[in-house]
């Protein structure tokens, strides 16, 4: 069977919607391989470098909101550093508690066959099911409203 140019064209065009982002999908992969799930980064990944030392480098098309179990708000930039399991030093994520928004200083799966992922949101430690970070979640842009309400609850917390 020999297929004409313009069912090839129609081919590609058709894998082009259907495979996901080559950043998206290999970053996925990258964090599967370090023991964590695919899916901690949205589905708007533009790149990302991964040096030598583990420091990881995540760029996104721009900043912008999703939900996992609680909304999260990704910089256009987040970094970590990345061993197996753990994404320690964080910056670029922030997740909303009890009308608060508090950075997200680590991620972590001490034992994958629990089901859970920690969150280490500086105050505490919180537990969510991995199955909420199998699949990138869809991120949606947002305005400096959040950026305003994350500097306020800050302002608040340090006054505690």
């Amino acid at each position: 069977m020999s297929l004409t140019p313009t069912s090839l064209l129609a081919l590609s065009l058709l894998l082009l919607l259907v495979l996901p982002s080559t950043a998206t999908s290999s970053l996925h992969n990258l964090l599967q391989s370090q023991g964590l799930p695919g899916g901690l980064f949205p589905n708007t990944v533009k790149s990302y470098n991964l040096d030598p030392t583990g420091r990881l480098e995540v760029h996104l098309d721009s900043s912008c909101m999703a939900k996992f179990e609680n909304r999260v708000y990704f910089d256009n930039t987040v970094r970590a550093n990345l061993s197996f399991g753990v994404l320690n030093g964080l910056e670029g994520l922030i997740q909303e508690e009890l009308f608060l928004w508090l950075p997200v200083k680590g991620i972590s799966v001490i034992d994958p066959s629990s089901g859970l992922i920690l969150f280490d949101i500086g105050v505490a430690h919180k537990q969510l099911s991995l199955s909420l970070f199998e699949v990138p979640p869809l991120c949606n842009p947002q305005g400096a409203s959040v950026k305003e309400d994350v500097v306020m609850s800050n302002v608040f917390v340090a006054q505690r």
